[in-house]
């Protein structure tokens, strides 16, 4: 067995070990790297050339963009901003079957569209919807079941920090162009929620008991145009060239912290507790961005990703199996893995295969965060279905067969997204931004 072949065994083993032993992902990445660089290079040529990787993995003016949509996303969490997404939402909704539940859908998009976080979807507008549910004679498990499957939409819907994530791993492609990628297959994802809601609320009977008059639906429109103008703020900008995606990142909290003070729903008080949690989670992104890039190096050097690819040729070397292959294979990584890890460690693996096969690495991106965005309401791991559970009051025991028939849907759109390249690639296309 040759260097290179037993540096990655020591890599992938030791990763899964550490793992298994409950070690956070970052430092299972880290040290396990560090021990496959070892067998490669002397002690020291590994240490200088670890410190050498992460300082270039972070050396990235678009990263500072995930701070900010974090911040901004947590602002508008304790900003009030949901509520008056949610009302919004019911002018959109309220003659669908289910209006409730589809108002639950609807201002998971668009919250997701305005915080880029399912998590805080699925935490804010479920924490509001659930007991109006609930009121409304809403079987709990179907409820919860609704807000778990519609939250993981604003992870494609733009802004997005995992396809910021990608857009930095993969090199060079467009954060523009992704986030426009993003619009058709977050809204497919929602559409296809939006459908089988509709069908189980017929079929149970669940009816709007209250219509909003067209004087009310004026007064709440005005209410939420301020949290709806940061889409076209931010999205509109970053096409019209008026500022790049890390720019709109922090025009993205200013708007959001300056309209969380006019609907007079955020104090002073709250914010030190907000930029706590902010630099938290921003440490996490970028601590494992760090370790990654250690990881991205030893992949390089010793061609994993070339060796992956051959055993997937010799399985077949028909494109549609292949890419169904890769999508069985994220599908079972985003079931344990958060999406942020898996698409530093995936993204080198995957993306010079699908290259190969013709498909654009914008439409990849997409493919890839919604795979892993599915695995983000699916146990064992789940963040989305865990909170979705917490702010429904209800084991995930319980809410997982109400699930089901939206899993089935989802992976029907997660087809149509692998096989049709138009459904990522219009938009970019038609804004000029695919060269």
């Amino acid at each position: 067995m040759d260097l290179a072949t037993t540096a990655a065994l020591i890599m992938l083993i030791g990763t899964v070990f550490f793992l298994i032993i409950g070690t956070p992902i970052s430092i299972s990445v880290g040290i396990s790297s560090f021990a496959a660089m070892l067998v490669i290079l002397p002690y020291q040529g590994a240490t200088v050339t670890s410190a050498q990787r992460i300082f270039v993995g972070l050396d990235s003016f678009a990263l500072l963009a995930i701070p900010f949509f974090i911040l901004a996303g947590n602002i508008m969490n304790s900003g009030g901003i949901a509520l008056k997404l949610i009302n919004f939402s019911k002018i959109i909704s309220g003659f669908f079957p289910g209006s409730l539940a589809q108002t639950n859908i609807v201002s998971n998009m668009l919250f997701g569209a305005i915080s880029g976080s399912g998590v805080a979807s699925a935490a804010a507008v479920g924490g509001i919807m659930s007991p109006i549910a609930q009121k409304e004679g809403y079987d709990p498990k179907f409820s919860a079941a609704v807000n778990i499957a519609s939250a993981p939409t604003g992870m494609l819907i733009p802004p997005s920090n995992t396809l910021i994530v990608y857009a930095t791993v993969a090199g060079s492609v467009s954060v523009s162009a992704l986030f426009m990628a993003g619009y058709l297959p977050g809204i497919l994802w929602g559409t296809s929620v939006m459908i089988i809601a509709g069908w189980f609320a017929k079929k149970r009977g669940y009816i709007t008991k209250h219509h909003m008059t067209f004087s009310e639906c004026i007064k709440v429109s005005f209410s939420a145009i301020p949290s709806l103008s940061l889409i076209v703020v931010v999205i509109g900008g970053i096409l019209a060239g008026i500022f790049t995606a890390t720019e709109a990142s922090a025009i993205a909290v200013m708007y959001s912290l300056l309209l969380s003070f006019c609907y007079r729903t955020l104090t002073l008080k709250q914010l030190p507790d907000i930029l706590l949690q902010t630099a938290k989670m921003s440490a996490i992104v970028i601590f494992m961005l760090a370790a990654s890039s250690i990881m991205s190096w030893v992949m390089a050097f010793t061609q994993i990703p070339g060796m992956i690819a051959n055993m997937l040729l010799a399985l077949t070397d028909n494109p549609i199996l292949i890419l169904f292959i890769i999508n069985i294979i994220l599908l079972i990584v985003g079931t344990f893995m958060d999406p942020t890890p898996a698409v530093l460690i995936f993204t080198p693996i995957f993306l010079p295969i699908c290259i190969n096969l013709g498909m654009s690495p914008i439409q990849f991106g997409i493919m890839l965060v919604f795979n892993l965005s599915l695995g983000t309401i699916t146990p064992p791991v789940g963040p989305i279905l865990f909170t979705g559970c917490k702010v429904s009051n209800i084991s995930i025991d319980q809410v997982i067969k109400a699930l089901l028939p939206f899993f089935a849907a989802i992976f029907f759109v997660l087809l149509l997204v692998t096989y049709i390249p138009s459904i990522s690639l219009f938009l970019p296309d038609v804004m000029g931004l695919i060269k």
